[in-house]
């Protein structure tokens, strides 16, 4: 599995709110212990609040600190969302200014400094394509409230493109990372989509309903 695609895969597990342990999420994983400490430090370095240290266990947390705010975590959306349009303009100066804040809330977020700090942030944020992926965000947010079918048009990581019917659940950033957590009825199980991968969202005529195991809180049991 590819860095960046786990570094989202350990986001999804810890959303869940519980403590896991790193021998527990290595074993998960298919990797070393070590590797799970370099990986939180990498979340860190990139906002995700996540809150731990090794030998206790690590979970995600519920609010983020801007000394001497303290910020929901839509909040942050907010801020994030923000940075990530400035940072398409065509004025230089704008884009720049962007940048520098970035800096300045990466610095004020719960980190630690490491080596791959940078490489980090470039893999996963900010999105690759920040004006592709925030241009789907009325519509997939509508569909959320609408409770909407979704056919999606995804390039995976890998660079192939597939088509998929899903049940959007709900949309949020970890760090900058923006995701869209749903349930693909092409997969039949729960999914992730990166907002800079999704190429096209069209909204079906089907609308969906509560299904048991195909729930948001099913997902997070």
């Amino acid at each position: 599995m590819a860095r960046t695609d786990r570094l989202i895969t350990l986001i999804g597990i810890l959303r869940d709110g519980a403590l896991h342990r790193a021998q527990d999420l290595a074993a998960r994983l298919d990797i070393s212990v070590r590797t799970i400490y370099r990986d939180m430090d990498r979340l860190l370095a990139a906002g995700v609040p996540v809150q731990g240290t090794p030998g206790t266990g690590y979970r995600m947390a519920d609010t983020i600190a801007l000394p001497p705010l303290h910020l929901a975590p839509a909040e942050l959306d907010v801020l994030q969302l923000g940075i990530a349009i400035v940072s398409e303009a065509a004025d230089p100066n704008l884009r720049a200014a962007a940048q520098t804040l970035a800096n300045k809330i990466d610095m004020a977020l719960p980190a630690e400094t490491i080596a791959e700090a940078d490489a980090w942030k470039t893999a996963l944020s900010p999105m690759a394509d920040a004006a592709r992926g925030l241009s789907h965000m009325t519509i997939l947010r509508s569909a959320i409230d609408g409770r909407q079918k979704l056919r999606l048009s995804y390039r995976e990581t890998t660079g192939q493109l597939d088509d998929r019917i899903i049940r959007p659940l709900k949309l949020e950033s970890w760090g900058r990372a923006w995701l869209l957590t749903a349930w693909c009825e092409t997969c039949d199980d729960f999914r992730d989509f990166r907002l800079d991968l999704i190429e096209n969202a069209t909204p079906l005529p089907e609308l969906f309903t509560d299904e048991h195991g195909k729930r948001l809180a099913d997902r997070r049991s």
